[in-house]
């Protein structure tokens, strides 16, 4: 019987959910003879693990069996409890598999490769995108099943079973696939902003009365979490240092107490590069778990790759890139994740800042042209920081030889990929850094006056008084946040040379003319009649 015979066997197995099996309500069927399930699965490598092929181990012809009769020979077949496999982290009984640390370093290494290695998700019918799964809830065809879901005998990984979408959603589900072989690591939770997923990681892992030592210069939405937010309602102490002094930050891990130490790759708005090989080491000395803030450098940098613990993304910025998806991320090992997601104590499970599956897909479209987007914000961002550099402007732009971090991004960034999208040039004053962004945006039209990043056009902000306005001016004076600081997220539209020469219209209206003063604001008055 050839598979035209069997209409609702095909979808199943291009949606490639891991089992081999294609499901309906009342019975699975094994796949015809005639289906290729070996080039099915070379199609859809998982960066999650999955079990292996039900349908071979089960199924010996083509007649249905009942749904029961399948899920409890699934059961047997498969002894894991949660969605995801260890990775190193302790475990329930408190210990930890030092293997999987080189098990990631054996994952593609290149970003892009690994995205492109990763389980492809195709559609309902066939499509070559994947389908959206838009349920709140999914229904189980014995009153049992439910029972066994909420037990953990199954799951999304043992017999494509899901209860809620606040738990797991196939599709958000999907999207952590990618996130995960983005970023290199086992497993990987999307949700809804970035800081619903800082703040999950947080409460897990230092819990009540625990200790975080973070660098001093962090998002200020960071900053007030670490120093206001989690003190206040979990009683967290937080040290804020130096990130780049070693011993600064020995000195600052409590024996027995530190549970976290927290950085930026590089850091916002500074543009300051954390040496993440060296807070790997002082980190897991004390017993730490090293978790870092990937926001600015995706693709860039893998701090898993360098010994991070976990990484957090704000994937409202570059991985969405179009200014319109508030959205965050987990990655890092498949028992922090599952810990994350247990019905009982699990942060992301009773916080529930759940990602919707609609932005999911949207998300999903995106990623594949990340690595080429990335690619060309750290052209342009290159090419206006060595120009505005010529000019004597000072400008803050890892990619420049005389950056103080310049050989270590260099060193500990992926080939290829460039320095970045963001660069900062320092005006001094609050009031020039001002008059120059309206020029900039009200006059030449080179960008928008905003905050957040990775947009296709250029943004900027003056950040001592927007996104690192959260910190109090002495903190924001001890991370080097002048009050003249210009933030520039740097976009690709138009061409270079154009929107360069906005940039210098720009700012030769804040250039006083020889011999008149007040030239600044004369320049001004003319260019709003």
């Amino acid at each position: 019987m050839g598979p035209d015979s069997y209409p609702s066997i095909r979808r199943p197995l291009l949606q490639a959910r891991g089992s081999g099996l294609s499901t309906s309500r009342s019975c699975i069927y094994r796949l015809p003879a005639t289906e290729d399930r070996t080039l099915a699965y070379k199609l859809h490598p998982s960066s999650v693990p999955f079990p292996a092929p039900l349908s071979d181990l089960l199924l010996l012809s083509n007649a249905p069996i009942p749904m029961a009769q399948a899920m409890a020979a699934a059961s047997e077949l498969v002894s894991l409890k949660r969605p995801f496999q260890n990775d190193g982290f302790a475990d329930e009984n408190g210990s930890a598999d030092e293997k999987p640390r080189a098990h990631r370093r054996d994952r593609e290494a290149d970003p892009a490769a690994a995205m492109a290695a990763a389980r492809h998700e195709f559609g309902e019918h066939g499509g070559v995108n994947m389908s959206i799964e838009a349920s709140a809830t999914f229904t189980v065809m014995e009153p049992d099943t439910m029972r066994r879901l909420f037990a953990g005998e199954l799951g999304p990984d043992r017999g494509d079973m899901y209860i809620y979408s606040r738990h797991f959603n196939p599709t958000v589900l999907a999207l952590g696939r990618q996130m995960a072989a983005l970023e290199g690591t086992e497993a990987a939770y999307c949700t809804a902003s970035g800081m619903s997923a800082i703040s999950s990681v947080l409460m897990q892992l230092v819990g009540a009365g625990g200790h975080v030592v973070a660098s001093r210069c962090l998002y200020g939405g960071t900053h007030a979490l670490l120093s206001r937010f989690l003190p206040r309602a979990a009683g967290v102490r937080a040290t804020f240092v130096d990130a780049d002094d070693e011993s600064a930050v020995r000195a600052a891990v409590v024996p027995g107490e530190t549970r976290v130490v927290y950085v930026e790759t590089v850091s916002n708005p500074t543009l300051a590069v954390a040496d993440i090989p060296m807070l790997a080491r002082v980190a897991h000395e004390a017993g730490a778990k090293l978790v870092v803030d990937n926001t600015f450098t995706p693709v860039i940098v893998s701090p898993a790759r360098l010994g991070a613990d976990v990484v957090v993304h704000s994937v409202s910025k570059f991985i969405s890139g179009g200014g319109d998806i508030i959205a965050g991320a987990i990655c890092g090992p498949a028992s922090l994740v599952n810990a994350m997601m247990d019905l009982q104590e699990g942060a992301l499970m009773l916080l529930g800042p759940t990602m919707n599956a609609k932005v999911a897909f949207e998300l999903s479209e995106r990623l594949p042209h990340l690595p080429l987007r990335m690619q060309e914000h750290s052209r342009r961002a290159m090419a206006y920081a060595t120009r505005m550099q010529r000019l004597g402007l000072r400008v803050a732009y890892p990619g420049l030889p005389d950056h103080p971090h310049h050989a270590r991004l260099a060193a500990m960034g992926n080939p290829g990929y460039g320095f970045g999208g963001m660069l900062c040039v320092d005006m001094g004053t609050e009031d020039r850094a001002n008059r120059l962004m309206h020029h900039l945006q009200n006059t030449t039209q080179f960008g928008l006056m905003a905050v957040s990043l990775g947009y296709y056009e250029t943004l900027m902000s003056c950040s001592g008084n927007s996104t690192s306005s959260e910190m109090p001016p002495e903190d924001r004076a001890r991370a080097g946040i002048s009050p003249g600081l210009v933030r520039m997220s740097v976009g690709y539209n138009g061409t270079l040379e154009q929107r360069w020469a906005q940039f210098e219209r720009a700012l030769a209206l804040m250039q006083p003319p020889p011999h008149h003063k007040g030239a600044d604001r004369d320049a001004d008055a003319g260019n709003n009649h």
